[in-house]
């Protein structure tokens, strides 16, 4: 018994499964490529999608006939700190601003808003730091609320479009200053 094999047909099915493969791998290797272009075009072109940051309008501390908003800073990056009188972390973060704040000849716009304190304590306070930056006066926690804002200090990096470019929870150093402000201006 002889047992014979056809050579072209064998060739001819080998021939069309490589011919397949190529126009799969082919389909495969475009499909990856669009892919990857488009992450690689998107990426580093899309802006970071910061929130936008809570408008307020507070008494301003020791004048309660003069207004403080967020508003009167339109188009301009702002510093906003929550403090309070009473909150230990605030005691040694209050003089660094307000140092930080001369430094700057006031170049930079912070604003403090005072939390859940009284008009005497929060003056008496904002008077022995050396505090010479506008600060709102926010007894019933209005703003605070809106940032929501449980504990104290915590402080917000807002960019010229008023957006939340940092947050940082507990007292600010200089470092955390200094990397806050770069991302507002960038």
């Amino acid at each position: 018994m002889t047992i014979t094999i056809s050579v072209p047909g064998a060739v001819r099915r080998t021939a069309a499964l490589a011919r397949r493969h190529k126009v799969i791998t082919a389909v495969t290797a475009l499909f990856a490529a669009a892919v990857i272009g488009v992450s690689v075009a998107t990426s580093g072109s899309a802006a970071p999608n910061y929130p936008a940051a809570a408008s307020f309008t507070l008494p301003v501390l020791g004048d309660s006939g003069k207004q403080l908003s967020l508003g009167q800073y339109a188009g301009k990056p702002v510093i906003v700190n929550f403090f309070a009188s009473w909150c230990p972390p605030c005691q040694a973060e209050t003089p660094l601003l307000a140092t930080w704040y001369r430094q700057e000849g006031g170049r930079v716009a912070l604003l403090g808003l005072d939390e859940n304190d009284t008009t005497a304590d929060a003056q008496k306070f904002a008077a022995a730091k050396g505090v010479s930056y506008p600060v709102g006066f926010d007894p019933k926690t209005t703003a605070a609320s809106a940032y929501g804002v449980v504990a104290l200090p915590q402080t917000f990096f807002l960019n010229a479009q008023h957006r939340i470019v940092d947050h940082l929870y507990g007292a600010v150093t200089k470092a955390e200053l200094a990397t806050g402000l770069g991302l507002m201006k960038g």
